[in-house]
């Protein structure tokens, strides 16, 4: 007889890095790698910009609605930035997990640390991305050529910031060669999809086990 499938929980896959070592390229390669991955809709109370599609780009929510939810414990994470709230609704985050589907997330050590401090937190998986070294950074930052001098003096002050925090994570990837770096987070998500934790129907198939053990005896 064929075993059983067990069915898994999805993963909450938090990904941060300082601007410029390669998240944003990670994540969407982990997304090609497979399209079963969606990326978690923030909510804000800013206004939407031409274009944007509310439930697509963002859940664009009044300020009341916004602190009501947060008040109820309905975010993963929320944040002031720029006179606006930005934040993670809960549910459908936890409806995606419940049925297997992971959920990625693109953001700060504040952000992950409110998430694995939530009632969620058990089924996080976060994975902080350094640069090889301070001056391969600033190259990169340079390079892409969408921010002037000052912009990037900026970023190149806060990634410092950021990555004095990469100790509170639960993996950390060197991207000294994207390839590489990739294959590694690819491993990585594949093992930690298949921890205890994420697997709800393995106390029930050991419990069939048990039983036709017995039943084997003579």
């Amino acid at each position: 007889m064929a075993a059983a499938t067990v069915p898994r929980r999805g993963l909450l896959i938090i990904l941060s890095s300082p601007s410029g070592a390669g998240k944003s390229t990670l994540a969407r390669r982990l997304m090609a790698w497979d399209p079963t991955l969606s990326f978690s809709v923030s909510a804000t109370t800013r206004t939407p910009r031409p274009g944007e599609v509310d439930g697509k780009d963002y859940h664009f929510l009044t300020e009341p609605a916004f602190k009501a939810l947060v008040a109820d414990g309905a975010m993963l994470e929320h944040a002031h930035v720029f006179g606006n709230f930005y934040g993670s609704p809960m549910a459908p985050v936890a409806e995606a997990i419940d049925a297997g589907r992971d959920v990625l997330f693109d953001i700060d050590w504040q952000g992950a640390q409110q998430i694995r401090n939530s009632a969620l937190g058990r089924h996080t998986l976060s994975i902080f991305i350094l640069p090889p070294s301070i001056p391969e950074l600033k190259r990169r930052l340079v390079s892409r050529g969408q921010d002037g001098p000052e912009v990037i003096a900026k970023r190149m002050q806060k990634s410092w910031d950021e990555i004095s925090h990469w100790d509170g994570y639960d993996y950390v990837l060197v991207n000294d060669d994207l390839d590489a770096t990739f294959d590694r987070l690819r491993t990585i998500v594949t093992a930690e999809r298949l921890r205890r934790a994420q697997q709800p129907g393995l106390a029930g198939h050991v419990r069939r086990l048990h039983d036709e053990f017995l039943e084997d005896q003579p």
